[in-house]
């Protein structure tokens, strides 16, 4: 079962911005939920991951590929809702065939001269009823794909803070750099002891290091500016 052509995805955009949300059916691809129709609900960038084309299925809005989802065919919703009904039904008990029993009438035991004890033979247990057939399980519960985990990075790395996102093996964001200050509100997000302290400890480092270069660097200024007026009074 091929997926989804250029066009057809064209269209379904077209379908979306007109605030409408067009079905579509899972191929074999998609795994256990092939043959199951959805609703697409959002087109993301097909540049930032293979699966941008988000589905509704049930409760959950997933993504999938265009390989793994179709236009599906005339009558097709119906069928799905009909083998999904099927599926969710319980299967009748079987009937019990006819148990078949058979008892033996014990034989006497001869009668002797001398008084003997005897036990009489039990009858034979009749045999055992059948037992029921286990019912067979209802079929399962499609399986949705599960989302790759995001992880976002908050490094200081030679006097620069960068923060970097990946989903997966996927790179979301390269490191790039911000403010002290956006480092600051970021860790302040997260509670967790100790990180804060550290990261307050940094910037206290390399404001005690800038003041020093500031302090440097108006002395400096400061001797050549004597210098400047020593020339100019000399001229």
């Amino acid at each position: 079962m091929a997926g989804l052509s250029h066009d057809e995805l064209e269209s379904i955009r077209d379908t979306l911005a007109a605030g409408r949300k067009p079905r579509v059916m899972f191929t074999d691809s998609a795994g256990q939920i092939a043959g199951q129709i959805g609703q697409v609900t959002d087109l993301t960038d097909p540049e930032a991951s293979d699966e941008w084309v988000v589905v509704r299925f049930g409760r959950d809005e997933l993504p999938f590929s265009p390989a793994d989802l179709t236009i599906p065919p005339r009558g097709a919703k119906a069928a799905a809702a009909r083998a999904k009904k099927a599926a969710s039904e319980p299967e009748p008990d079987p009937v019990p065939a006819p148990e078949f029993k058979i008892t033996r009438t014990p034989v006497p035991a001869p009668r002797k001269e001398a008084k003997v004890s005897t036990v009489d033979a039990p009858a034979s247990q009749p045999a055992p009823a059948p037992a029921d057939k286990p019912r067979k399980a209802a079929g399962k519960a499609a399986k949705p794909k599960a989302l790759a985990g995001l992880t976002v990075t908050l490094a200081y790395t030679d006097g620069e803070w960068t923060v970097a996102a990946t989903q997966g093996t996927k790179s979301l964001a390269k490191p790039y750099v911000v403010k002290p200050i956006e480092a600051l509100k970021i860790v302040g997000l997260v509670d967790v002891p100790g990180v804060k302290e550290a990261v307050e400890q940094i910037l206290a480092a390399e404001r005690s290091e800038a003041e020093q270069q500031a302090e440097k660097l108006r002395a400096e200024l400061a001797e050549i500016e004597a210098r400047l007026a020593e020339l100019r009074d000399a001229g």
